[in-house]
């Protein structure tokens, strides 16, 4: 058994110098660059970022051209002619068309005006050839869906609150990769200790029996006690497998979270942070400043408005307007289009009342109009839970560090307890079963410690998330290298 422990420490030793060194800071800086969550952020911030702009670019002028070159047509067609009567004419033409057209929408108003230019040639076929052409130089139009509802008013409105919530996801997202990171980072390290600590208790344990074997030859322990420390190898020998699976276990995890191409870490214990105090208010205020659930919850109300607005602005009376004014010539010679113009001009306001339709139109608006009290009613609650949230939180971390201090301290107490036992067990003076409890609350005092030291990096980074705001350094966590491809 001594020397299996023996070439198993050798083993551990040169896996220790070849493994990569990290701390907890750096594996977190590691994520936010590598880990699948990261380059998940990056894509949906930017679609965000792309949405936004192509809003904006709605608001351009658009320069657009429409075109057909050529169309030829050889068919035999129906038609009616002066006389009331259906004839089939062969048709044997081709037709060039074209149009320039500048768009503007207008938010003021929300329509869309428009500027254009327009040509066409016509060419006719057989023993009756011709050539004509028809164009207008200038037109401007404009049309208008709805008089009683602007769509444009309404994403001038919602559109840059959606982009900002997407800023701020993305810094929220950013704070989680921390999280996600921390809670890797201490599985890990967590089984890194449990295994060191199942080599050294394997091995004081198998000291143990030795000694033991040589008392009971000697006869001043009983058969029991001698079974007793045997039973203690075998359950340490069996400790040390699970914690080898967990420990590969928690190292692939890591691994694959920090996109790395080794599995072989050497974690640090995280130091504990500089103290510094976090109030409600304080915590409240950031959170409302920074937090995107501020933002969505403005946006969630105006969306609804929206809704009712919409339904009630088509829903009793539909009014749409269109108007025209322009120039044309047409002509079978090129160069005397451009003299002579002829106006054009129209205008059409359309009118739809709905004067019997059985409450539909009154089912509509009262659906819209309850859905719109909902929102706000399940908006109030979300407020409300945001701020318990935060309030809950910041309780519990103002005692997270008292909560690490006792652990540490317990730790201290309980490492030294079992050196002490295990100093009394060799001279004899108490039980394996001592011995044995002893081990037990060092075990237990030290993976206490780790688990109150992972809650306060935990709840620290979380802290973090809740508030997007930097208390060490008391300053607005930002995130400034996305870049836009």
């Amino acid at each position: 058994m001594k020397k299996i422990l023996i070439i198993f420490c050798l083993l551990l030793s040169f896996s220790i110098s070849s493994q990569r060194e990290i701390t907890l800071k750096e594996a977190i800086k590691i994520a936010q660059k590598n880990s699948p969550d990261y380059k998940t952020v990056l894509n949906q911030n930017q679609a965000s970022y792309w949405r936004f702009r192509n809003y904006e670019a709605g608001f351009l002028p658009q320069l657009r051209l429409d075109a057909t070159i050529p169309q030829y047509l050889n068919s035999v067609n129906r038609i009616t002619n002066d006389s009331g009567e259906d004839i089939f004419v062969r048709s044997n033409q081709s037709r060039i068309d074209g149009m320039l057209s500048l768009n503007q929408n207008i938010a003021l108003t929300g329509g869309t005006v428009s500027f254009s230019s327009q040509l066409e040639r016509v060419e006719v076929f057989g023993d009756n050839s011709s050539t004509g052409f028809a164009i207008v130089p200038f037109s401007i139009n404009y049309s208008q869906n709805s008089l009683f509802y602007n769509q444009f008013k309404w994403d001038k409105e919602i559109e840059p609150m959606l982009y900002e919530e997407a800023k701020r996801e993305l810094i929220e997202n950013m704070e989680q990769i921390s999280l996600n990171t921390a809670i890797r980072y201490f599985a890990l390290l967590k089984a890194q200790v449990q295994t060191k600590s199942s080599i050294t208790n394997l091995s004081n344990q198998d000291t143990l029996f030795l000694i033991s074997k040589g008392r009971f030859k000697m006869g001043k322990i009983a058969e029991n006690d001698l079974l007793q420390i045997e039973l203690s190898v075998l359950n340490s020998k069996n400790e040390l497998t699970t914690n080898e699976i967990n420990l590969k276990r928690t190292s692939q995890n890591l691994s694959r979270y920090l996109s790395t191409d080794t599995e072989d870490f050497l974690l640090n214990v995280p130091e504990e942070l500089s103290t510094f105090t976090v109030t409600v208010e304080k915590a409240l205020e950031e959170a409302k400043a920074n937090r995107k659930a501020v933002i969505e919850f403005r946006r969630r109300r105006l969306e609804a408005e929206r809704n009712v607005a919409e339904v009630k602005g088509s829903n009793r009376i539909q009014l749409s307007l269109n108007a025209n004014f322009g120039i044309s010539q047409q002509g079978n010679v090129f160069n005397n289009l451009f003299q002579d113009y002829n106006q054009q001009q129209n205008v059409s306001l359309s009118l739809g009342i709905p004067i019997l339709d059985w409450g539909v139109s009154k089912s509509k608006r009262k659906l819209v109009e309850a859905n719109k009290d909902l929102v706000n009613t399940n908006v109030e609650q979300d407020e409300q839970e945001f701020e318990q949230e935060i309030y809950l939180h910041v309780l519990n971390w103002q005692n997270q560090r008292n909560f690490l201090e006792t652990a540490k301290k317990a730790q201290e107490i309980a490492i030294k307890r079992y050196e002490i036992t295990k100093k009394r067990f060799v001279l004899g003076k108490i039980t394996i079963t001592d011995l044995n409890l002893a081990l037990q609350e060092k075990d237990k005092s030290v993976l206490q410690y780790l688990n109150s030291l992972e809650n306060f990096w935990l709840d620290y980074y979380t802290l973090r998330k809740l508030t997007l705001y930097d208390f060490i350094n008391n300053k607005k966590i930002e995130v400034e290298d996305i870049i836009y491809n």
